[in-house]
Parts: C-alpha cells; structure tokens; sequence
C-alpha cells in the first residue's frame, strides 16, 4: 500500500536509503509518521495530527506569558478572525506588530493601566484610538485565556478629538484634480470612481466590468459588508466608456494587477501632487465630497446613506444639515434684498 496518496505527507531518503515521513501542514506541528502509507500505525499517527491542535504563529520563538505569545495566539484566534473586517484586521495587525517589536519579552501580566495610557499619550488622537481599540481587544482575549485577571486597558480614556476627520473635496479642488488629468488617464478614472459612487478605496480597487449591469454597479463593502446596487452616474459612465476594460479590476497597477490599499493611496497622492492640490486632498475625502454634493441636491440622510453605505447616520446628517443650513440662509438673505419697482407691481390677476 506504499503508493498511497495522502495530504500533507512528505517524504525524504537519508544518506542511508532510509526513507521518512512527516506530516506537514502550514500552521501545524511537523509530526514523524512511523511505517508504510497505508498501515496501521501510519495511519494512526497521520489522522492523529490530522485533527491535532494548531501551532499560533511564532510559538516557537517566543517566551510564554509574553506579550509576544499573547500577540501570536491572538492571532491565529477566532476573536481576531471573526468579528473583524479585512481592512480592521490589517490595521490592528500592523499596530501589534509594532507593539510585540518593542515591547515583546515583557510579561503581559504586568502590563499596567498606567503603562498603557503613557503609551497612548505619545500618539497622535486619532492613532491613539486605533491603538486603544486594538490594545483592548487583545487583553480582552488575554483574559479569556487567563493571562490576564483583569483587562487593563478597559477604563482608560482618551480626550475627545474636535475635527471633521479627512478633509471635504471644494468643486474647485475636483475641478482642478480633473483639468490636470483628462478623460482616459488612470487617475481621472480613479476620481470619477471614488467621487459618483461614494466608496471607501478598499472597495473602489475592487470594481470591474463584472460589477456592472443594467446601468447599476453592486458593492459589497469590505468594512461593513453591505451589499449595495447603486445607479452609474453619466459623468461616471462617460468616463468608463474612455477607459481600457481588458482586466478583471478598472484600476490596475503598472503591471496589471489590481491595486492594493495602500498602493493605491500612494499613487492617488502622486496624482494630487501632479495637479497642484494640497496635501490634505486625499481619496477618502471624495467619498466625503460625493455626500456633500447629494446633500446639496437635496438628498435625504437615507437618501444619502443607500449610497454610501454608511451603517450610521450620524455622519450623513451632518451633511443633510449643512446643506439645509446652507439653502436657508440663502433663502432668507433673498428676502432683504429690495424688490425694483416692476417686481413691485401686483397686477389684478395676481390677486384673484
């Protein structure tokens, strides 16, 4: 029965003829398989490590009771795969990548309150808060876990941070963005994306011509996974029409692949660069522009929200109300402005 085929098995001769087999599995333990495929005692030991446990990442070069174990196991963890999207997880796994690098042979059980809110306070607001959301989770899991008694992130508090968050797109500024870049180039693509369907970039880099139909476009957002079909704007649907279609993704890098996030947030700076416009122009801040615009036709903050898919609308109110705060001041100032005299005049048939 040695011809048997069996995953995850290698095999390997010695200087001596002898062979061996090992079971081998990213993410497992290498176990030595004894006998022929096939036999009894081999296929004891192969179902054995088949449904043995698997090894968190770094296991092996790390102190246990580590910030380092704790940071590997959170890892390979359901709490760190399940309740997170894709963009959460690259985003709090860069910031404990950075955590374990300074701080990874410390002992997690002696990891103070006051510790953390030190370390907070040398971070910029709104970095803080990424890594205080992080930084709970992770004790949260250490806790489960027993590493912990207590979590001691959970109390602390960061000071509240007055913005607006990525600057709003003027009309001016798009209208510089697009005079610099014409009808068929990459980046005038890359607006006309961002700014007529309101998305965020990790879903812009994912649309292609698969995502179109019937003069509708289906998003199935990355962050919150909604599924959204929203109507291709004309402006949009010119821009398209001018632009290649031979890949999966409308916007592909030099090579042809499709863009990455933080690639695509590095070259859509390089075109705002190109076109003159000032460093806080950035691509989130389309998405922004897109609710301004809607708000100002008029669009409810549901209205609104069917697009961009924001889960809250909070945000989209702020839109909605400025934009109404905008048209009422208008329509009052119309109302100081004196009347000429023909404007004046009430014919009979007004009055009727």
């Amino acid at each position: 029965m040695s011809h048997i085929r069996l995953k995850y098995v290698q095999a390997w001769v010695d200087r001596e003829g002898r062979v061996h087999r090992y079971f081998r599995r990213c993410g497992y333990p290498r176990v030595p398989l004894p006998g022929l495929p096939g036999s009894t005692e081999f296929m004891a030991a192969y179902q054995a490590a088949l449904a043995g446990p698997r090894t968190a990442i770094g296991a092996g070069r790390i102190k246990p009771g580590s910030v380092s174990a704790a940071v590997a196991e959170y890892f390979d963890s359901q709490q760190f795969f399940a309740s997170k999207s894709a963009g959460t997880q690259r985003m709090r796994r860069s910031i404990l990548e950075r955590f374990r690098t300074a701080y990874g042979d410390r002992p997690i059980a002696l990891l103070p309150t006051e510790w953390i809110e030190a370390l907070l306070d040398s971070k910029p607001p709104h970095a803080a808060r990424s890594w205080l959301m992080t930084l709970r989770s992770l004790c949260e899991f250490a806790v489960k876990r027993r590493w912990l008694r207590t979590n001691p992130a959970t109390n602390v508090k960061l000071s509240s941070v007055k913005s607006d968050g990525f600057h709003t797109w003027t009309d001016d500024e798009i209208a510089l963005f697009e005079a610099h870049h014409p009808i068929g180039s990459k980046p005038r693509l890359a607006l006309a994306l961002l700014l007529y369907t309101a998305q965020r970039r990790g879903d812009v880099v994912k649309m292609g011509r698969q995502h179109l139909k019937d003069g509708t476009i289906t998003v199935h957002q990355e962050k919150t996974g909604a599924g959204l079909a929203i109507p291709v704007h004309p402006t949009l649907a010119a821009v398209l029409a001018d632009s290649p279609s031979e890949h999966l993704t409308f916007l592909v890098t030099a090579t042809g692949k499709p863009y990455g996030g933080n690639h695509f947030s590095e070259s859509f700076r390089e075109w705002c660069d190109a076109a003159g416009l000032p460093k806080h122009c950035s691509a989130h801040g389309l998405r922004k522009a897109a609710c301004r615009r809607l708000a100002e036709a008029g669009c409810s903050a549901n209205e609104i929200a069917a697009i961009s898919g924001h889960a809250s609308l909070d945000e989209v109110a702020r839109y909605t109300k400025a934009a109404d705060q905008a048209r009422l001041a208008r329509n009052a100032m119309t109302r100081t402005v004196p009347r000429t005299n023909d404007e004046s005049k009430v014919s009979n048939s007004d009055i009727v």
